[in-house]
Protein backbone atom coordinates (compact mmCIF):
# COMPACT_ATOMS: atom_id res chain seq x y z
CA UNK A 1 0.00 0.00 0.00
CA UNK A 2 2.96 2.42 0.76
CA UNK A 3 3.84 2.13 -3.02
CA UNK A 4 0.56 3.57 -3.97
CA UNK A 5 1.01 6.25 -2.21
CA UNK A 6 4.08 7.44 -3.31
CA UNK A 7 2.73 7.21 -6.73
CA UNK A 8 -0.25 8.99 -5.48
CA UNK A 9 1.95 11.83 -4.13
CA UNK A 10 3.96 11.98 -7.29
CA UNK A 11 0.62 12.37 -9.24
CA UNK A 12 -0.71 14.66 -6.72
CA UNK A 13 2.76 16.99 -6.79
CA UNK A 14 2.26 20.00 -9.57
CA UNK A 15 5.69 20.03 -9.53
CA UNK A 16 5.97 16.17 -11.41
CA UNK A 17 3.65 17.80 -14.30
CA UNK A 18 5.64 20.85 -15.67
CA UNK A 19 9.11 21.55 -16.51
CA UNK A 20 11.35 19.69 -19.78
CA UNK A 21 10.92 16.50 -17.96
CA UNK A 22 7.52 17.04 -16.57
CA UNK A 23 4.63 14.46 -17.08
CA UNK A 24 2.93 16.96 -19.18
CA UNK A 25 6.07 17.70 -21.52
CA UNK A 26 7.19 13.67 -21.45
CA UNK A 27 3.28 13.04 -22.97
CA UNK A 28 3.71 15.05 -25.46
CA UNK A 29 6.70 13.91 -26.54
CA UNK A 30 5.71 10.37 -26.19
CA UNK A 31 2.19 11.21 -28.49
CA UNK A 32 4.31 12.86 -30.79
CA UNK A 33 6.52 10.20 -31.23
CA UNK A 34 3.48 7.83 -31.35
CA UNK A 35 1.70 9.48 -34.21
CA UNK A 36 4.53 10.22 -36.61
CA UNK A 37 5.14 6.44 -36.59
CA UNK A 38 1.60 5.72 -37.24
CA UNK A 39 2.04 8.41 -39.96
CA UNK A 40 5.00 6.67 -41.32
CA UNK A 41 3.33 3.07 -41.31
CA UNK A 42 0.00 4.61 -43.31
CA UNK A 43 2.48 5.68 -45.92
CA UNK A 44 3.93 2.67 -46.13
CA UNK A 45 1.34 0.05 -45.51
CA UNK A 46 -1.68 1.61 -46.67
CA UNK A 47 -1.10 1.92 -50.42
CA UNK A 48 0.37 -1.26 -50.83
CA UNK A 49 -1.98 -3.42 -49.19
CA UNK A 50 -5.56 -1.59 -50.56
CA UNK A 51 -4.13 -1.72 -54.14
CA UNK A 52 -3.09 -5.47 -53.41
CA UNK A 53 -6.63 -6.03 -51.88
CA UNK A 54 -8.18 -4.68 -54.82
CA UNK A 55 -6.24 -6.63 -57.09
CA UNK A 56 -6.97 -9.97 -55.28
CA UNK A 57 -3.63 -10.65 -55.69
CA UNK A 58 -0.16 -10.84 -53.19
CA UNK A 59 -2.66 -11.95 -50.43
CA UNK A 60 0.69 -15.04 -49.06
CA UNK A 61 2.84 -12.10 -49.77
CA UNK A 62 0.70 -9.41 -47.70
CA UNK A 63 0.05 -11.41 -44.61
CA UNK A 64 3.84 -13.29 -44.35
CA UNK A 65 5.06 -9.99 -44.11
CA UNK A 66 2.65 -8.99 -41.39
CA UNK A 67 3.49 -12.44 -39.29
CA UNK A 68 6.81 -11.66 -39.52
CA UNK A 69 6.78 -8.31 -38.44
CA UNK A 70 4.76 -9.45 -35.40
CA UNK A 71 7.26 -11.99 -34.66
CA UNK A 72 10.39 -9.38 -34.47
CA UNK A 73 10.76 -8.60 -30.70
CA UNK A 74 10.85 -4.67 -31.08
CA UNK A 75 13.22 -4.12 -28.35
CA UNK A 76 15.77 -6.10 -29.71
CA UNK A 77 15.29 -4.53 -33.34
CA UNK A 78 15.65 -0.39 -31.46
CA UNK A 79 18.58 -2.09 -30.09
CA UNK A 80 19.61 -3.22 -33.97
CA UNK A 81 19.04 0.49 -35.20
CA UNK A 82 21.12 2.21 -32.77
CA UNK A 83 24.03 0.64 -32.85
CA UNK A 84 23.46 0.00 -36.97
CA UNK A 85 26.08 2.36 -38.85
CA UNK A 86 23.82 5.52 -39.64
CA UNK A 87 22.95 8.96 -37.79
CA UNK A 88 20.18 6.91 -35.93
CA UNK A 89 22.07 7.80 -32.35
CA UNK A 90 22.15 11.33 -33.40
CA UNK A 91 19.84 14.21 -31.79
CA UNK A 92 16.39 13.76 -34.46
CA UNK A 93 14.75 17.36 -33.58
CA UNK A 94 11.33 16.49 -30.88
CA UNK A 95 12.43 13.33 -30.89
CA UNK A 96 16.03 13.41 -28.68
CA UNK A 97 18.42 10.94 -29.13
CA UNK A 98 18.19 7.90 -31.21
CA UNK A 99 14.80 9.01 -32.57
CA UNK A 100 15.13 7.95 -36.10
CA UNK A 101 16.29 4.46 -34.32
CA UNK A 102 12.73 4.32 -32.45
CA UNK A 103 10.56 5.71 -35.60
CA UNK A 104 11.94 3.26 -37.80
CA UNK A 105 11.49 0.53 -35.19
CA UNK A 106 7.78 1.67 -33.98
CA UNK A 107 7.21 1.87 -37.62
CA UNK A 108 8.03 -1.92 -38.41
CA UNK A 109 5.93 -2.79 -35.36
CA UNK A 110 2.75 -0.77 -36.89
CA UNK A 111 2.72 -2.69 -40.35
CA UNK A 112 1.01 -5.65 -39.14
CA UNK A 113 -2.11 -5.37 -38.51
CA UNK A 114 -2.39 -2.17 -40.74
CA UNK A 115 -1.43 -3.92 -43.79
CA UNK A 116 -3.51 -7.33 -42.82
CA UNK A 117 -6.66 -5.24 -42.04
CA UNK A 118 -6.56 -3.35 -45.18
CA UNK A 119 -5.64 -6.31 -47.40
CA UNK A 120 -8.31 -8.38 -46.19
CA UNK A 121 -10.76 -5.30 -45.85
CA UNK A 122 -11.07 -4.96 -49.64
CA UNK A 123 -11.16 -8.87 -50.15
CA UNK A 124 -13.99 -9.24 -47.75
CA UNK A 125 -16.76 -6.66 -49.87
CA UNK A 126 -18.88 -8.97 -51.39
CA UNK A 127 -18.21 -10.30 -54.51
CA UNK A 128 -22.28 -9.47 -55.52
CA UNK A 129 -21.80 -6.10 -54.38
CA UNK A 130 -18.45 -5.72 -56.75
CA UNK A 131 -20.56 -7.48 -60.09
CA UNK A 132 -23.36 -4.53 -59.70
CA UNK A 133 -20.29 -2.11 -59.73
CA UNK A 134 -18.87 -3.51 -62.31
CA UNK A 135 -22.31 -3.84 -64.28
CA UNK A 136 -23.08 -0.83 -63.81
CA UNK A 137 -19.73 0.40 -66.15
CA UNK A 138 -17.17 1.45 -63.61
CA UNK A 139 -13.68 1.42 -63.79
CA UNK A 140 -11.21 -0.31 -61.41
CA UNK A 141 -10.31 3.03 -59.92
CA UNK A 142 -14.34 3.74 -59.48
CA UNK A 143 -14.82 0.65 -57.96
CA UNK A 144 -12.33 1.33 -55.71
CA UNK A 145 -13.06 4.57 -54.75
CA UNK A 146 -16.75 4.62 -54.50
CA UNK A 147 -17.73 0.75 -53.44
CA UNK A 148 -14.65 -1.27 -52.08
CA UNK A 149 -13.20 1.52 -49.88
CA UNK A 150 -16.27 2.56 -48.58
CA UNK A 151 -17.36 -0.64 -47.49
CA UNK A 152 -13.99 -1.47 -46.56
CA UNK A 153 -13.22 1.45 -44.18
CA UNK A 154 -14.08 0.20 -40.86
CA UNK A 155 -11.60 -2.56 -41.21
CA UNK A 156 -9.04 -0.29 -42.47
CA UNK A 157 -9.53 1.70 -39.47
CA UNK A 158 -9.96 -0.72 -37.04
CA UNK A 159 -5.85 -2.06 -37.89
CA UNK A 160 -5.12 1.76 -37.51
CA UNK A 161 -6.83 1.71 -33.95
CA UNK A 162 -4.57 -1.20 -32.92
CA UNK A 163 -1.79 -0.14 -34.43
CA UNK A 164 -2.27 3.07 -32.16
CA UNK A 165 -2.88 1.23 -29.17
CA UNK A 166 0.10 -1.05 -29.73
CA UNK A 167 2.60 1.75 -30.69
CA UNK A 168 1.77 3.99 -27.99
CA UNK A 169 2.33 1.27 -25.26
CA UNK A 170 5.50 0.29 -27.03
CA UNK A 171 6.84 4.12 -27.14
CA UNK A 172 8.20 3.87 -23.49
CA UNK A 173 11.12 1.38 -24.89
CA UNK A 174 12.41 4.54 -26.70
CA UNK A 175 13.65 5.69 -23.25
CA UNK A 176 15.94 2.54 -23.12
CA UNK A 177 18.06 4.36 -25.31
CA UNK A 178 17.68 7.48 -23.97
CA UNK A 179 15.01 8.51 -26.38
CA UNK A 180 11.91 10.72 -25.31
CA UNK A 181 8.97 9.80 -23.44
CA UNK A 182 6.83 8.39 -20.39
CA UNK A 183 9.32 5.46 -20.42
CA UNK A 184 11.75 8.31 -18.90
CA UNK A 185 9.30 7.92 -15.45
CA UNK A 186 8.84 4.61 -15.88
CA UNK A 187 12.71 3.71 -16.23
CA UNK A 188 14.27 6.48 -13.81
CA UNK A 189 11.74 5.44 -10.76
CA UNK A 190 12.54 1.77 -11.02
CA UNK A 191 16.45 2.31 -11.33
CA UNK A 192 15.85 4.47 -8.37
CA UNK A 193 13.91 1.99 -6.13
CA UNK A 194 11.50 4.62 -6.18
CA UNK A 195 8.38 2.36 -7.38
CA UNK A 196 5.95 4.64 -6.49
CA UNK A 197 7.20 6.97 -9.54
CA UNK A 198 7.97 4.16 -11.80
CA UNK A 199 4.09 2.84 -11.17
CA UNK A 200 2.72 6.44 -11.80
CA UNK A 201 4.59 6.90 -15.40
CA UNK A 202 3.04 3.21 -16.07
CA UNK A 203 -0.42 4.22 -14.96
CA UNK A 204 -0.52 7.87 -16.88
CA UNK A 205 0.63 5.34 -20.10
CA UNK A 206 -2.39 3.08 -19.29
CA UNK A 207 -4.81 5.90 -18.83
CA UNK A 208 -3.93 7.26 -22.19
CA UNK A 209 -3.75 4.35 -24.16
CA UNK A 210 -7.24 3.67 -23.05
CA UNK A 211 -8.43 7.52 -23.98
CA UNK A 212 -6.71 6.62 -27.50
CA UNK A 213 -8.60 3.44 -27.92
CA UNK A 214 -11.86 5.08 -27.37
CA UNK A 215 -11.32 7.69 -29.74
CA UNK A 216 -10.27 5.39 -32.25
CA UNK A 217 -13.33 3.08 -31.57
CA UNK A 218 -15.34 6.26 -31.99
CA UNK A 219 -14.15 7.09 -35.33
CA UNK A 220 -14.33 3.27 -36.73
CA UNK A 221 -17.72 3.35 -35.84
CA UNK A 222 -18.20 7.39 -37.75
CA UNK A 223 -16.79 5.66 -40.96
CA UNK A 224 -19.20 2.43 -40.90
CA UNK A 225 -21.26 3.26 -43.28
CA UNK A 226 -23.81 0.35 -42.42
CA UNK A 227 -24.03 2.63 -39.22
CA UNK A 228 -24.34 5.40 -40.69
CA UNK A 229 -27.18 4.24 -42.82
CA UNK A 230 -29.39 1.41 -40.85
CA UNK A 231 -32.22 2.46 -38.04
CA UNK A 232 -31.02 1.27 -34.67
CA UNK A 233 -31.51 -1.83 -33.80
CA UNK A 234 -31.57 -3.03 -37.49
CA UNK A 235 -27.95 -3.10 -37.85
CA UNK A 236 -26.46 -5.45 -40.99
CA UNK A 237 -22.41 -5.54 -41.76
CA UNK A 238 -22.00 -4.86 -45.22
CA UNK A 239 -18.54 -6.80 -44.68
CA UNK A 240 -18.20 -10.15 -43.16
CA UNK A 241 -14.33 -10.18 -41.19
CA UNK A 242 -14.96 -14.29 -41.06
CA UNK A 243 -13.69 -16.36 -43.75
CA UNK A 244 -11.81 -14.32 -45.67
CA UNK A 245 -10.87 -15.32 -49.17
CA UNK A 246 -7.15 -15.04 -49.80
CA UNK A 247 -4.20 -16.46 -52.06
CA UNK A 248 -3.78 -17.95 -48.29
CA UNK A 249 -5.70 -18.36 -45.21
CA UNK A 250 -6.20 -14.76 -42.74
CA UNK A 251 -7.90 -13.27 -40.51
CA UNK A 252 -8.19 -9.64 -40.08
CA UNK A 253 -6.53 -8.42 -37.06
CA UNK A 254 -8.58 -6.39 -34.10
Amino acid sequence: MRVFGDMWRYLSDGANWTGGDGIAALLGQQLLLTLTALLMAMVVGLPIALWLGHLGRGGFLAINISNVGRAIPTFALLALLVVAPWPGTDQLGPYGRAGLATLIALTLFALPPIITNSYVAMREVAPEVREAARGMGMTGAQRFWQVELPLGLPLVVSGLRLALVQVWATATIAALVAGPGLGQIITDGFFRSNYGKGIAGALVVAAVALVLELLAALAQRAVDPTRRGTPTGGHTDALSVTGATLDEPAEPVG
